[in-house]
């Protein structure tokens, strides 16, 4: 195994980051993703219920997950959406690692099915869609792939869309842990796919992949989850036999790309009419995020004044 070198190490317990990988031997492609801090930065302002915020948190590892496995210079957004009491979960990671999400739940609804046994995706997100899209800016096509929510978990749903949209075999673990004894939520993907080469190899190739998915499903979400446990660690006990190669990992973070200018740019997109219908009676327009809940206050005369 190839460690990364140490200026390229999470200088911190759990991280925020991905670590590419492959496995030498059978010729497979993998990544590991761990998020803290992003999560508690995520999840933390809106103050989600439980059920809310462990979906939030895995669909945030989900879409870190997917979007480093992609070359792009722009915004990847991965959102869900149904007809249950969380009608929507969303989140997006830009080239350079900055990510962001959010969760829209009706709360009575939420209420109704909370002690209904379950799987998560039919039981709070229900009937709907999962969609990927690449946003490379105005000057480039933006790519899109949607498909049913079909599956128990998150991470079935991912992989029914890899079998009939992309023909890649993939495998993703996808794990979360529970805010306790003051300590944050924390969260895990784990993900393999078969390199193109080897999608037409003979049956010793197939026969690697289904064993490397059960090595990978070996990997609790203990181990996945702890802190004190490194990734290389467990990258060496899951696949040392064949050989694994780590490659630099890349951080990721939470920031949102609201601002003040935006906010503004929106507002005088509106017609006048309209943003007098927003103003409150001191002619005060007050504009929250949806990402990261911050309060943008702006005035009629503001908008008029340019």
């Amino acid at each position: 195994m190839t460690a990364p070198r140490g200026d390229e190490a999470a200088s911190h317990p759990f991280g925020d980051f991905v670590q590419p990988f492959q496995i030498e031997g059978p010729g497979l492609r993998g990544r590991l993703v761990r998020l803290g801090a992003a999560v508690d930065a995520v999840v933390g302002p809106h103050d989600y219920p439980p059920a809310v915020a462990a979906m939030l948190a895995e669909a945030m590892a989900m879409g870190a997950v997917l979007a480093s496995g992609l070359k792009y210079d722009g915004i990847f957004t991965l959102q869900m959406q149904g007809d249950g009491p969380v009608g929507l979960l969303m989140v997006d990671v830009t080239s350079d690692g900055d990510m962001r999400g959010y969760a829209r739940y009706d709360a009575e609804r939420l209420e109704a099915v909370g002690a209904t046994p379950g799987a998560p995706v039919p039981r709070f997100l229900g009937a709907g869609h999962m969609a990927f899209t690449v946003d490379q800016g105005p000057e480039t096509e933006r790519y899109q792939g949607v498909t049913a929510l079909e599956g128990a978990t998150l991470s079935e749903c991912a992989h029914a869309y890899f079998r009939q949209s992309e023909q890649v075999e993939t495998a993703i673990r996808l794990c979360v842990s529970e805010a306790e004894n003051g300590g944050g939520r924390r969260a895990a993907a784990l993900m393999l796919q078969r390199l193109p080469e080897s999608l037409g190899a003979d049956g010793d190739a197939e026969e690697d992949w289904r064993r490397a998915v059960i090595l990978m499903s070996s990997a609790t979400p203990a181990e996945l989850l702890e802190p004190g446990l490194g990734v290389d660690q467990i990258l060496y006990r899951l696949f040392h036999e064949d050989g694994v190669r780590v490659y630099r990992r890349r951080d990721l973070r939470h920031r949102c790309r609201c601002s003040r200018a935006k906010v503004e740019r929106i507002l005088r997109s509106f017609p006048a009419a309209e943003v007098r219908e927003m103003a409150e009676a001191d002619g005060a327009i007050t504009v929250t995020c949806e990402f990261c809940k911050a309060s943008y206050v702006l005035h009629e005369d503001e908008l008029e004044a340019r």
